[in-house]
């Protein structure tokens, strides 16, 4: 129920106000509201709400009879709305598993270039040969014979990087 709608009256005297308004209660149920109504606000301002209700209910004209055809029309609409309901759930389990591999395949593409992206921050760029240290220790057991040092000084001067 809406909060606009939510009547301040107490629950027990709801029924009795709707009388008292309509002019149907008498007796004991009257004289225990009106007794009621002395101590209770929200009863008293639900009852000031409710008044005018009767006289513009009398004011207004009644509706004419909507004849033997209205209840016909009535449930063929209904029928013909749920048939249209019926011709879209039918499609509607495509529709949400199409959305669903759609995210997942996002998913899993977000993932891959994420790693891919860190894969390449972890791997260690290749020295070129001009970025080469001189004082990197040469290559004493190379095969090659001209980078081969003939002799001890040959071998502390390479090491040293002169």
């Amino acid at each position: 129920m809406n909060d606009e709608y939510r009547t301040s009256a107490c629950s027990e005297y709801e029924a009795l106000l709707e009388d008292s308004v309509s002019g149907e209660i008498g007796g004991a149920d009257a004289l225990r509201l009106s007794e009621h109504l002395k101590s209770c606000t929200g009863c008293r301002a639900a009852r000031e709400n409710v008044e005018l209700s009767p006289r513009l209910l009398r004011m207004v004209e009644a509706s004419a009879d909507p004849g033997p055809g209205f209840a016909r029309g009535v449930m063929a609409r209904i029928r013909s709305d749920r048939d249209v309901r019926a011709e879209r759930g039918f499609w509607q389990p495509l529709i949400s598993l199409s959305w669903r591999f759609a995210a997942t395949a996002t998913l899993a593409l977000a993932v891959l270039v994420a790693y891919d992206t860190t894969a390449h921050t972890r791997q260690q760029p290749m020295e070129s040969p001009q970025s080469v240290s001189v004082n990197r220790i040469p290559d004493l057991f190379s095969p090659d014979p001209a980078r081969v040092p003939a002799s001890r000084d040959e071998v502390l001067m390479m090491v040293a990087g002169k």
